[in-house]
């Protein structure tokens, strides 16, 4: 995994601030975790997904690194 691969991860995902997107995130010993948001904010390390929470119509704030994108640990799609 070199710094340039990151550089690419970290540009796709800027350039698709304020998109929605299907984020399927694997938790470890076999937990995976499925939900929809907006990619809001990014750093140099991580980047910023809002979800929305349907059952009581709060949001939530992830956070996720772009190593996570490159290892496949973290799918995301646009919808």
């Amino acid at each position: 995994m070199s710094q340039s691969e990151i550089k690419k991860v970290k540009l796709s995902v800027d350039k698709n601030i304020g998109n929605r997107v299907k984020i399927r995130a694997n938790r470890g010993r076999h937990k995976i975790d499925i939900s929809e948001g907006v990619i809001r904010e990014t750093y140099p390390s991580i980047f910023l997904v809002e979800i929305d929470n349907e059952v009581d119509d709060t949001t939530q704030k992830i956070s996720f690194s772009y190593t996570d994108v490159l290892t496949k640990d973290v799918q995301m799609q646009l919808i």
